[in-house]
């Protein structure tokens, strides 16, 4: 008599579950077989000449960014120096040399004195899979764009070191040295 009762309670339970909890359930195990197909589709294979169409892009757009100097400057030196006025206004009284991934320098006009490093970091969060690293020209131009659009904030948010944390002070020297000689050498008034 027992068994009687508890199989007629299973026999009204088990089809009253099944209706009830059934199409979540089925849902559930439809989203979990689509969602390893696809990741089993979204691995990519290694294109060697991704990296190089990318950067080709990144260039192409900070052209039509950053002044003809500026991007001549980048071309040949690897770096863009960024002017920044006094805060009475007038000549400049300080600069910035942006370079790929590395932190951005401050340096004294007048005197050459390196002032700090400004670490920032700005991701490529397009494609995971592929890293978080941007072409080189990205990361120049990104760094170029805060600058330019809001140089305090950036400098606000961003580690601040003294010079020769990452980068060799004798190196940025060389390239402020190589700056003032490609400027020399540079026609006065023409543009690159």
């Amino acid at each position: 008599m027992r068994t009687l009762v508890i199989g007629s309670i299973l026999l009204v339970l088990f089809p009253l579950a099944a209706i009830g909890f059934g199409p979540a359930l089925a849902e559930r195990l439809r989203g979990r077989r689509a969602g390893r197909r696809r990741e089993f589709a979204r691995v990519e294979t290694y294109d060697p000449g991704r990296e190089r169409r990318a950067e080709r892009r990144a260039r192409a757009l900070m052209r039509s960014i950053v002044t003809p100097e500026e991007f001549a400057m980048y071309e040949e030196l690897g770096f863009i120096r960024v002017l920044r006025p006094a805060a009475s206004g007038g000549r400049a009284a300080y600069g910035y040399l942006i370079y790929p991934h590395r932190p951005i320098v401050a340096y004294d006009i007048d005197t050459g004195e390196l002032l700090s490093e400004y670490c920032v970091r700005f991701p490529d969060r397009s494609e995971p899979a592929m890293g978080s690293r941007l072409p080189d020209a990205d990361d120049v131009l990104a760094k170029w764009m805060a600058l330019h659009g809001d140089e305090h904030s950036l400098i606000a948010d961003a580690n601040m070191h003294l010079p020769g944390r990452q980068h060799d002070p004798a190196h940025v020297r060389r390239d402020l040295l190589r700056l003032a000689q490609w400027e020399a050498a540079r026609p006065a008034g023409v543009p690159a």
